[in-house]
């Protein structure tokens, strides 16, 4: 299970080798005792507290500690200091970065992120007739992206990554107009705003994303990858630049997620809350978001390589095969990548 903290003057600390979390509601001390064989990651917010025993325990355990400002996006985390790898890995995603291999597997994550928001669309096509001709021209617009994707030549990323970033900012573009679009007219936007959010809808889904992140980097720790080292998001000071370039084809998940809360109507007004320049998510919608990105991700399955898995462990198997690609060991993880 994923302990997500986030009432303010939480305390975790241990007591008879499990976890312990104290906090206070309507005056009274609430004591809630948890596992570490039962824990796969502590997530906490400001305003919470963490022992060094607890810590220490989580060590121990191999459970991820992860800090997170008010938007979900992770601040820092606290992971055991063995890398678990081999240094082999890291000096190949550093030779990749440089020559065709980087530029084969942008193209590749791009392609699939597309392709996945096509397939989305026209799973909304299915039970919105009156708007199915608006959503086929937009079906129609991403597959000619694709098909410009494909066509991309060059030796390294940095050769084309102006073309790239110019495709990139078109399909997110028509996308986010299309979900919009199909949403009831209380909770429609006018595109992506990100930090911070413009709109309620932005707002649940930078959370979202900031969740992913934090996923993301974990399965590429876990695999030996360098979260930092990027193929086309490259450099910049204290960046992971990798997690920005691996996460492309799995942010589908996080906006099915914040999209089926808002089409559901499930998602109140008094969820967000105005701070300067925007809107950001309240503990009212933060505790909407999170159990349900929670479910997605760890109990409902979807069907991967013949079999039922979770998506945390679809990213985890494709963060290895990713790994693996680089110091050329074939497995049946990474049997369908193209190159």
């Amino acid at each position: 299970m994923q302990l997500f903290i986030d009432t303010y003057g939480s305390y975790i600390h241990v007591k008879d080798q499990m976890f312990e979390i104290r906090l206070k509601k309507g005056g009274e001390l609430n004591k809630h005792h948890y596992s570490a064989k039962k824990v796969s990651h502590i997530i906490a917010s400001k305003g919470t507290a963490i022992s060094a025993d607890a810590i220490n325990l989580a060590v121990e355990n191999n459970i991820d500690i992860l800090f997170i400002d008010r938007s979900g996006s992770p601040v820092g985390r606290i992971w055991h200091s063995k890398l678990g790898s081999t240094s082999a890995i890291r000096k190949e995603q550093l030779k990749a970065s440089l020559n065709s291999t980087g530029l084969s597997w942008i193209k590749y994550w791009i392609k699939k992120k597309i392709n996945n928001q096509i397939d989305f669309i026209k799973n909304l096509k299915k039970h919105r007739k009156n708007q199915s001709d608006y959503l086929e021209e937009k079906i129609k617009r991403l597959q000619g992206l694709v098909r410009q994707v494909e066509r991309i030549k060059g030796a390294t990323v940095s050769d084309v990554d102006g073309t790239l970033r110019g495709i990139e900012g078109t399909c997110g573009r028509l996308y986010f107009e299309t979900l919009s679009y199909v949403l009831p007219k209380n909770h429609q936007f006018e595109g992506r705003s990100y930090r911070p959010a413009k709109d309620p809808f932005n707002a649940f889904l930078n959370y979202a994303y900031g969740i992913l992140y934090s996923k993301i980097e974990k399965a590429l720790i876990i695999a030996g990858v360098d979260p930092y080292l990027g193929f086309m998001h490259r450099d910049n000071y204290n960046q992971t630049s990798f997690v920005f370039d691996f996460i492309e084809p799995y942010r589908i998940h996080a906006e099915k997620v914040v999209f089926r809360l808002f089409s559901g109507k499930k998602v109140k007004k008094d969820y967000t809350e105005e701070i300067q320049n925007g809107i950001s998510l309240n503990k009212s919608g933060k505790e909407l978001l999170v159990p349900a990105f929670n479910k997605y991700f760890d109990e409902d399955k979807m069907r991967y390589k013949n079999k039922n898995q979770t998506r945390t462990n679809v990213i985890q198997a494709e963060a290895h095969a990713f790994a693996n690609s680089l110091i050329k060991q074939k497995t049946e993880e990474n049997e369908d990548i193209p190159f």
